[in-house]
């Protein structure tokens, strides 16, 4: 195998984030490219405004990954400045006010640019202007214009990128150019396409729930539309908070669920689902499941890979969307990679319950969507066999709240797992940094001595 194949990580926005240094840690070690593979599912917050009036993918994780790989080494004014001002979000309690601002923004004359270079700064304000251009256009008071509430600056401007290029990877291009991310690392959307791809997720007691953000945060249950024979009050519950004469990026007859202005919701909602999550699968505009093809460059990283990484978040909104699709689940069973690492979340989520999560369940769910979405691989021997085609091994932390362990039963199946001991914060329990890194690296065996597991941190690592 030769020693440059890169390292893929599956993983989506925010809370892989936390895990960046580590990546590129061994990214470094193994002198080696590292690719990045997210989703974009999300329609949830200002995604849902983008999406409404412009169609498009969901992008905010996308851009929340590129922006978190600006290099921090050496200090830069300049880097600090750009990673503030594409990280930056509008006012989110007063629509007028958040519009303002973005006018000073598109002006030139907000603080945001103050240590910005003028060449680049007129660059990225041109992408700003063309989408403040497309916006007035798209206007159609009183009953639609665009909500700039809580609009997250650096998606506005892939959004700008994107309507000017025709091309969602030339806006990731640019914007990574800007950022100065190095380039051996790639961030690589799961679906290459300029139009909205929202997921389902079939619950175990039959109930369907629609779109990413009603799976991740507590919602009506189904956006499905009932029967012709359904009460009336049933039907209406679907259709009611958007009205008919609105202009919208969607379809005619679009689900109203997909349609909603700027999708509110918090993060500190744990509501239970009633039941726990069975498959998810990619739907059209109308509900009905299809299954789209993956990213060309997503297959082509797996199948030019040494080590495949499912990172930390949410199970079924952020790892699964990118392997239900079309030659994923293929593409991971027939790799050259020999590990395929799974790091276990510290803390569990709505997705993985009610009945909470154990280290088997999330092994199974991955194993399952990759089976999902391949044409079979052959008659394996054993099932141990089937789960090693596509996790070889396992990395977990032990404390309050995190998913139980079964080593023995993970064993059965052929699946190596490492304990972490790492720090709580609030309630969560967080990964030191430097003991994953060495754990990867124990793994996939050293090629210098870029990670080096620390000696001060007492039982940091249990292999």
């Amino acid at each position: 195998m030769p020693s440059n194949r890169g390292i893929v990580v599956f993983s989506g926005g925010s809370a892989a984030n936390s895990l960046v240094e580590v990546f590129d840690a061994v990214r470094t070690s193994k002198d080696c490219p590292l690719s990045y593979i997210i989703p974009i599912s999300d329609n949830g917050g200002s995604s849902s405004e983008l999406i409404r009036v412009f169609g498009g993918p969901g992008i905010g994780d996308v851009r929340s990954r590129l922006v978190r790989l600006i290099p921090s080494h050496p200090p830069s004014t300049e880097r600090s400045a750009i990673a503030a001002l594409f990280n930056h979000r509008l006012s989110s309690t007063c629509a007028n006010q958040a519009a303002a601002e973005w006018h000073t923004i598109v002006s030139g004359t907000n603080s945001l640019w103050q240590a910005i270079p003028s060449a680049k700064k007129e660059l990225i304000r041109a992408f700003f202007n063309l989408l403040n251009l497309e916006i007035l256009k798209r206007s159609r008071p009183p009953t639609s214009t665009f909500d700039f509430t809580s609009a997250s600056v650096g998606n506005l401007f892939l959004t700008g990128a994107r309507l000017f290029s025709g091309s969602f990877e030339s806006a990731i291009y640019l914007l990574g150019s800007i950022c100065g991310i190095p380039d051996d690392i790639h961030v690589i959307p799961a679906i290459n396409s300029n139009f909205s791809h929202h997921i389902s997720a079939g619950l175990e007691n039959g109930e369907i729930i629609v779109g990413q953000n009603s799976i991740s945060h507590p919602s009506i249950s189904t956006a499905l539309e009932p029967p012709e024979n359904s009460p009336t009050s049933a039907r209406s519950r679907y259709s009611i908070g958007f009205p008919s004469n609105v202009e919208d990026a969607n379809l005619p007859g679009s689900l109203p669920s997909l349609r909603k202005q700027n999708i509110a919701f918090s993060k500190d909602e744990d509501e239970p689902l009633p039941a726990r999550i069975a498959r998810i699968w990619y739907i059209n505009p109308y509900g009905q499941e299809i299954l789209p093809p993956a990213n060309a460059r997503v297959i082509e990283a797996i199948r030019d890979s040494q080590a495949i990484i499912y990172s930390i978040g949410s199970l079924y909104t952020s790892i699964i969307p990118s392997i239900v699709l079309r030659g994923v689940g293929e593409a991971i069973g027939t790799a050259p990679a020999r590990h395929k690492i799974l790091i276990l979340n510290g803390s569990l989520d709505r997705e993985v319950g009610p009945d909470p999560y154990t280290a088997v369940d999330f092994v199974d769910a991955i194993v399952r969507a990759a089976e999902d979405s391949s044409p079979p691989l052959g008659k394996p021997e054993s099932k141990s066999e089937i789960y090693k085609r596509y996790v070889t091994h396992l990395i977990y932390l032990v404390g309050e709240g995190t998913p139980f362990v079964d080593r023995g039963r993970l064993r059965e199946f052929g699946i190596d797992a490492l304990k972490l001991y790492g720090r709580k914060v609030g309630k969560h329990m967080r990964y030191d940094e430097q003991a994953l890194a060495g754990a990867i690296e124990t793994i996939l065996g050293r090629k210098g001595d870029a990670v080096i597991l620390s000696k001060s941190r007492r039982n940091t690592m249990d292999a």
